[in-house]
């Protein structure tokens, strides 16, 4: 048995290194460190509740609406208001739009490249994938980043800027949208929406979402040229290096349901494991035996947890908290949020534990199922009517704010005392899946995904696909 130390990780947010224990060429065990403390959560201490929607945005300048979205959600609760129906599409609209990117992101730019590394010299596909998606100079690269700028300009409109936009409110959005503004939404959603179906699909959005099992997937690869499209591309690669035999996660999979409207959200929330089971956020719990944080053993819900460094705490090697669903490990991202949703694709891909190349299909299926919806929403803006509710602050409250970023499941557990914030506790989804082992020795979702996975000198770049597949942020890890 040899041990393996692989990091730091290019093309990610913030410090991320996994520990691997290897044997005859395979992983045997794996310890994920998260080793950049934030202590976002002793910033909010005694500041005042609404203060929350202009500190969190910080914790990631990738997912910051998330985090206003987040925010704002747990202040809403608090606060009993309700936003009005342009504040719900606000709301969607700069959440999609945020979501979207990222995943447009993380496949271009994030994931594609590793298949341009030399390790894959060999094989027949490598000049073709060095000449479209390598790092920079590929020319992927010179078309995503002018799509990704045009299609984040709607955030420009409806939320004023991007990253660390205030619009957001408990009550709404405080950025309203005129005729004018609407129209050219609408135009910008269609221009984003004519570039993926030209060179990321190649096909009808409608069509891509329609998939709904792994034999119509297969027979719409096979029906196609690899150079049809860049889906097509990542198909071929995907089969040949066999991305649906690796990265098996624990078979749990969480969503905490997103784009809320009118009572309903376009995403359900629960867990499924095969049944579907209810979401109740007094069923998550966090514990700290693994990570360097002083406090218990025993497992907190987060309303009752508290985040205080203990740097030279013994077993510790991250400083990532390990939370559960019941007692359970969980995976959130793309993948859970459709087979939660009971997409039939992402529920047959999740069955068997998932795998990389469940998650990225996830991913590109959930922009070909929410982009047509955006236009939706876009369309019934109602101009002039009200966008945002206001309301008052209690002096006390207890409250959870429950999102989806694009990584997955987002919440922010909120305590006010005497009218100032007596405790903030945030769960992001890196934590859930870069979680470290519990008090019962259980290994977090990507612990368990690395297992059987090959490593060390000659092996293919399978250690890269497994990690970048749960697309880490480790800067909302660690608040």
């Amino acid at each position: 048995m040899s041990r393996l130390i692989v990091g730091p990780f290019n093309r990610v947010e913030g410090d991320l290194e996994v520990t691997l224990d290897v044997e005859d060429g395979v992983v045997r065990s794996a310890q994920v460190n998260s080793p950049l403390f934030r202590g976002f959560e002793q910033i909010l201490l005694g500041k005042h509740p609404l203060d929350a929607l202009m500190f969190v945005p910080r914790i990631c300048g990738i997912c910051s609406v998330s985090q206003s979205a987040a925010a704002a959600a747990a202040l809403s609760q608090a606060m009993c208001v309700s936003a009005p129906v342009n504040g719900e599409l606000a709301h969607n609209l700069i959440a999609g739009c945020e979501n979207l990117a990222d995943h447009f992101s993380h496949f271009y730019l994030f994931f594609m490249p590793d298949f341009a590394r030399e390790a894959y010299a060999k094989r027949v596909w490598h000049a073709e994938a060095v000449s479209r998606f390598k790092a920079v100079s590929g020319s992927a690269a010179a078309e995503v980043l002018p799509a990704r700028r045009d299609f984040l300009e709607l955030q420009g409109f409806m939320a004023g800027k991007w990253p660390h936009t205030l619009a957001l409110q408990p009550g709404g959005s405080t950025r309203p949208v005129d005729a004018s503004e609407r129209i050219r939404i609408i135009a910008l959603l269609r221009a984003f929406r004519a570039y993926l179906e030209r060179t990321l699909f190649g096909d009808a959005l409608e069509a891509i979402a329609a998939l709904d099992n792994c034999a119509a997937l297969d027979a719409w690869r096979d029906a196609r040229p690899v150079a049809h499209s860049d889906f097509r591309r990542y198909l071929e690669l995907a089969r040949d290096c066999g991305l649906d035999r690796i990265g098996a996660g624990p078979g749990v999979y969480l969503s905490h349901g997103s784009y809320a409207f009118e009572g309903g959200r376009l995403l359900r929330r629960g867990v499924w494991d095969g049944d579907l089971h209810e979401l109740l956020s007094e069923a998550i719990t966090e514990d700290v035996s693994h990570a360097w944080l002083a406090g218990e053993d025993a497992a907190r819900n987060p309303a009752q947890g508290a985040t205080l460094p203990q740097a030279d705490k013994a077993g510790a090697y991250t400083w990532c908290k390990a939370p559960r669903w019941n007692g359970r490990v969980a995976e959130t991202g793309a993948l859970a949020r459709l087979a939660v949703q009971g997409h039939p694709l992402a529920r047959e891909l999740a069955r068997s534990g998932g795998s990389v190349h469940a998650r990225v299909v996830c991913r590109l299926l959930e922009i070909a199922l929410v982009l047509p919806q955006m236009e939706r929403w876009a369309k019934a803006l109602q101009p002039g009517a009200p966008f945002c509710e206001t309301g008052s602050l209690p002096d006390e409250a207890d409250s959870v704010g429950m999102v989806e970023a694009a990584r997955g499941a987002l919440g922010h557990w909120l305590s006010i005392r005497r009218g100032r914030i007596a405790n903030y506790q945030i769960v992001a989804p890196t934590t859930w899946n870069f979680s470290p082992r519990d008090a019962t020795g259980v290994p977090g979702a990507l612990e368990q995904a690395l297992v059987g996975v090959a490593a060390g000198d000659g092996a293919a770049p399978a250690i890269q696909h497994v990690v970048r597949s749960f697309d880490p942020c480790m800067v909302c890890t660690v608040h």
